[in-house]
């Protein structure tokens, strides 16, 4: 098992960036796909972007293709998802998870932070 907790969050104008970090613990996190997702208020939550366990390969969705960025630091047991060019569409809880998956663009994740709150003003 693998305990998550997201950093970064906070509040930023369209336009701004920001770069959430996602801190595990526990087993092995270099063994584990991690995802970002989303949910904002009263919509489903979003799958975002995700990496294999070496940062071999990277997804992303359409909406933020282009302008997040996912990578992760298996030594520091962190993963991260840098956000630019931000939009007040993108004002959302956002979520880590990670899991021992091999395709990435499943969304099915076993652990999950418990969200950081990303709000972008217009």
């Amino acid at each position: 098992q693998v305990q998550l907790v997201e950093f970064g969050g906070g509040l930023v104008q369209a336009g701004g960036s920001l770069r959430l970090s996602c801190a595990a613990s526990g087993r092995s996190f270099s063994n584990y796909r991690m995802g970002w997702f989303r949910q904002a208020p009263g919509k489903e939550r979003e799958f975002i972007a995700a990496i294999t366990w070496n940062g071999g390969s990277t997804y992303y969705t359409d909406f933020v293709k282009g302008r997040f960025t996912i990578s992760r630091d298996n030594a520091k047991n962190t993963g991260y998802l840098q956000m630019n060019s931000l939009k007040p569409e993108d004002t959302a809880v956002y979520y880590c998870a990670a899991d021992r998956g091999t395709v990435i663009t499943v969304p099915n994740y076993i652990y999950w932070g418990q969200g950081t709150q990303v709000t972008v003003s217009s």
